[in-house]
C-alpha cells in the first residue's frame, strides 16, 4: 500500500506501568517526573527530589493503588486506548492508520513516531488526549513529537491539536455520558480536573497571577492556553448544556502535592460538602477522556471513603468517555476538521 497517499493518527495519552509491580511502577515513574515540563524546579533540586525522595518512596505506594485499578484486561487506561484505535481505524477507513501511543513507557511515543517515519505516511495527525491545554501534559507530548521529527530526513505534512475542551463534539459527548447517571437525582455535582502546580499556570500569563485571574466568572483574553481558565470554560459549557444552575455545582483540583496547587482541592470540598448535610455527590471528570488511577481509585474509592467518614452517604462517578460511540465520533470530527 502507498503511504504517501495515507494519514498517520496518533492518539497519545500519559502512560501506565507495564503491571502493577513495584519494578514496573518504579520505571513508569522515573521516566514521568524526571520529564522537565513535569516538575519543572532547576534541574538539581529536580534530580535530588525525584531520584532520591519521590520516586522511592511513592512506587510501593503507587503499585498498591495500580494493583486496586488493574483489570484481566490490563492497565484500563491502556485498554481503552487501544479500544478507541480499533474503532476509529473502522470509522476512518483505509486512508488513515490509527496508532496508540504514550508518552511514557508502552507503547512509546518514540516507537510509534518511528512507525510512521519507516513506513512513510504523507500526513501525520498528533492528537494528545487531553481536553484542556498544560505544558505538562500536551506540552511534553509536542515537544517530544518536534525533536525526534527535527531528525527525520523526509518531514511529511503535521498537523497537532494542542486542545479540544471547547469542541461540541467533545461537550456533547461528555453531557451526554453524565446524563446517564441521572444528575438531577443527586444533591451536587462536582466537576473534578486534574491539580497542577500555580507557578505552571502562571507562566502562561505571568503578568497576571492565576489567583488573581477572574476566568472564575468569564473566559479572559489571556485564557486560551491557560489550564485553569480552560477548566472554568469546561465547566461552563457542560453546565449550560445540562441546564444546571450555579448552585447546583462546583468546580475543584484534584491530585494535589502541595498546598500551593490550584484551588479549590477536591479532597477538601468533599469534606466540606459532608459537613453541610450533602449525601449524594456526582463527580465528573472533564480532564480524563479515559478511566484511570486518578478517576477510578481516587475519587471513586478514597473520596467515597473520604467523605462516609464526614457524614455524607454516596459518591458516585461518572465514567469517563473511554470507548464511547460520541467519543470516537468527537475524534473523527478533529480529524476532519
Amino acid at each position: 500500500m502507498d503511504n504517501s497517499k495515507r494519514t498517520a493518527v496518533l492518539l497519545v495519552n500519559v502512560g501506565t506501568p507495564d503491571e502493577p509491580k513495584v519494578s514496573a511502577v518504579r520505571r513508569y515513574l522515573f521516566e514521568f517526573l524526571n520529564d522537565r515540563r513535569v516538575i519543572d524546579l532547576p534541574l538539581i533540586p529536580q534530580k535530588l527530589l525525584v531520584n532520591l525522595i519521590i520516586v522511592p518512596f511513592r512506587a510501593p505506594k503507587s503499585t498498591k493503588l495500580y494493583e486496586m485499578l488493574w483489570t484481566d484486561e490490563g492497565s484500563p487506561l491502556l485498554v481503552n486506548a487501544n479500544k478507541n484505535r480499533d474503532k476509529l481505524q473502522a470509522s476512518l477507513g483505509n486512508d488513515y492508520q490509527v496508532f496508540t501511543a504514550m508518552r511514557y513507557q508502552n507503547p512509546h511515543l518514540r516507537k510509534v513516531l518511528r512507525q510512521v517515519r519507516d513506513q512513510r505516511f504523507g500526513k501525520m495527525i498528533i492528537i494528545p488526549v487531553f481536553p484542556q491545554y498544560a505544558s505538562s501534559t500536551t506540552g511534553t507530548i509536542g515537544q517530544f513529537v518536534s525533536k525526534e521529527v527535527a531528525k527525520w530526513t523526509v518531514i511529511p505534512e503535521i498537523r497537532f491539536v494542542s486542545q479540544f475542551y471547547d469542541h461540541p463534539a467533545f461537550i456533547k459527548a461528555f453531557t451526554e455520558r453524565i446524563k446517564e447517571f441521572k444528575p438531577e437525582t443527586y444533591d451536587h455535582i462536582v466537576f473534578s480536573y486534574h491539580g497542577l502546580p500555580n507557578r505552571q499556570v502562571d507562566k502562561v500569563h505571568p503578568e497576571i497571577a492565576s489567583t488573581e485571574c477572574t476566568c472564575e466568572q468569564a473566559m479572559p483574553e489571556h485564557g486560551k492556553y491557560c489550564y485553569k481558565a480552560t477548566c472554568y470554560q469546561t465547566t461552563r459549557l457542560l453546565a449550560k448544556s445540562l441546564g444546571l444552575k450555579p448552585d447546583d455545582y462546583t468546580l475543584s483540583f484534584q491530585s494535589r502535592l502541595t498546598k500551593n496547587w490550584l484551588k479549590p482541592f477536591s479532597d477538601e470540598l468533599v469534606i466540606q460538602k459532608a459537613k453541610e448535610g450533602v449525601k449524594r455527590i456526582l463527580f465528573v471528570a472533564p480532564a480524563f477522556v479515559a478511566d484511570c488511577l486518578e478517576t477510578t481509585v481516587e475519587i471513586g474509592v478514597e473520596y467515597q471513603e473520604l467523605f462516609e467518614e464526614h457524614g455524607g452517604e454516596k459518591i458516585q462517578l461518572v465514567e469517563s468517555l473511554n470507548d464511547h460511540p460520541l467519543w470516537i465520533e468527537t475524534l473523527k470530527e478533529l480529524i476532519n476538521s
